[in-house]
């Protein structure tokens, strides 16, 4: 068995969330939250960070973080067991750019609703709704001054 770990980002915008669409050669394809694996020396929140920045061209700012999910999978050697710790996040415009390297063909911001039901895996559905209740908790009692434009 492996063990990775990778960390990914929520990001919000004027109460909408970032999603990437990944197709990779017909064999994956579906709507996930930017993530990716920790690199040597590398701080989680600095992961974080730079994986939503290359899968989306989104810079984003940390706001809080909001906890792990736990997946494995299969590969032709091994099972691979999974944690991604995951940052509720911030950003200052909806502009974004998918990495094609990574097989990313499209990117955006949708309301809540849309993102939760474009999203393909349960465990990224789960911390998307963990996300967005902190984000309207802060947005409540006014602890969210971002998305003026500026952060």
């Amino acid at each position: 068995m492996i063990e990775a770990t990778s960390c990914g980002g929520v990001v919000i915008f004027r109460g909408k969330i970032l999603v990437l669409y990944k197709n990779y050669r017909n064999k994956y394809e579906g709507w996930v939250l930017p993530k990716g694996t920790v690199e040597e020396g590398e701080e989680y929140k600095e992961t974080a960070l730079r994986e939503v920045k290359e899968e989306s061209g989104v810079t984003g700012k940390i706001i809080k973080y909001v906890g792990k999910s736990s997946y494995s999978f299969n590969t032709p050697s091994d099972i691979v067991e999974k944690d991604v710790h995951w940052y509720l996040m911030t950003t200052d415009s909806y502009h974004s750019k998918p990495q094609k390297e990574e097989f990313f063909v499209d990117s955006g911001f949708y309301k809540f609703h849309e993102a939760y039901h474009l999203l393909k895996f349960s465990n990224e559905k789960a911390i998307l709704e963990k996300a967005y209740d902190e984000y309207l908790e802060l947005k409540k009692n006014n602890l969210w001054p971002y998305g003026k434009g500026k952060f």
